[in-house]
This record gives structure tokens, sequence and C-alpha cells, in this order.
């Protein structure tokens, strides 16, 4: 049976059926946000998932990672390093391009944001393909830092963007 807590979560959670496009059940977590009771119940199941890995930096995702990544830096007591997508960093970047279904895409974080001692997790509201998810970590990696896991409030499984992330463990409340 599933925990309550989940359970609260997943009636929060709202399916919007062909959106972006026709044949697509887009999973809406805007009622999640809004409630308040639901909202502190997936960043302390995030938190509790991963407690005991010593996480110096949070890396959000923009920009819905960002929703679930800086209260859960705040009550994990780590920084809070935003992924961006490029021209939104005033400073000195770091970028790594990835693959999408048709083209490619990029993330930057500033420079020095992490040091070879920083152990991270990064974070994202969906994990589909993958491919954002990889370039959060590449980024990371690339500033000298240990990418402790990947934390996400929806895994979209049979997209089998976990995959792409191995064998960096991960973890997802909600599993569609």
């Amino acid at each position: 049976m599933e925990d309550e807590r989940l359970a609260l979560l997943r009636e929060h959670i709202r399916d919007v059926p062909d959106f972006p496009k026709a044949g697509i059940m887009f999973k809406d977590i805007t009622p999640l946000l809004a409630h308040p009771r639901a909202f502190t119940t997936a960043i302390d199941l995030m938190a509790e998932r991963w407690a005991e890995h010593r996480i110096d930096a949070i890396v959000g995702i923009e920009s819905r990672g960002f929703l679930f990544g800086a209260p859960l830096a705040t009550r994990m007591l780590a920084a809070f390093i935003p992924a961006r997508k490029p021209g939104k960093l005033p400073y000195l970047r770091d970028r790594v391009e990835y693959k999408l279904e048709y083209g490619t895409d990029s993330l930057e974080m500033h420079k020095g944001s992490l040091g070879p001692s920083s152990r991270v997790l990064v974070v994202d509201d969906v994990i589909a393909t993958g491919g954002t998810a990889w370039a959060a970590i590449e980024l990371a990696r690339g500033q000298g830092a240990t990418v402790v896991g990947a934390a996400f409030a929806i895994e979209l499984a049979f997209l089998g963007g976990a995959k792409r992330l191995e064998p960096v463990p991960h973890s997802a409340l909600l599993v569609y």
C-alpha cells in the first residue's frame, strides 16, 4: 500500500491531456505547489531520502527544478546553485550542450560555483529522457564536484531517462 504522504502528493498532480502536443499526458505540478501541506511534504520526503549523504550543494535545473531545489537546499543547509539556460547568468559560465530528440540544448552554471570537495545533489521537477539532468551532472563534475545523486518529484519511467544517468543514484517521489 502506498505511503499516505505519497498519496497526498499523487492527488495533487493534475493530468493534462494533449499538452504540449497531441498524444502527451502532461503531469502538472502546479496543484502540488499551491497546496502548502503537499508541497512541504514533497520537500520533506526529498530531504529524508538524501539526509545521510552529506550534501553540500543542490544544483537546481531551470526553471521548475528551482521550485524544489531552493527549499530543499534550505532544509538540508546546503548551497543552492542554479543550472540555467544560456544567456541567463551574468558572470563567467561553464556550459554543457546536450542532445534532444530534434536538435541540441545547453545548460550553464557560474564558474567556481562548486569545488572538488563539494558533494552535490541535482534536483528537477521531472525526469523524462534524462538529457537535462545529465547536462547538470556534467556541469557539476566539470567543476570537480562529486555528484552524490539526482532527485526528482516525478519520474516518467516509460521514457527511460534514469538509465541515462547511470551510475548516478536517483530518486523520484512519484513514478509514472
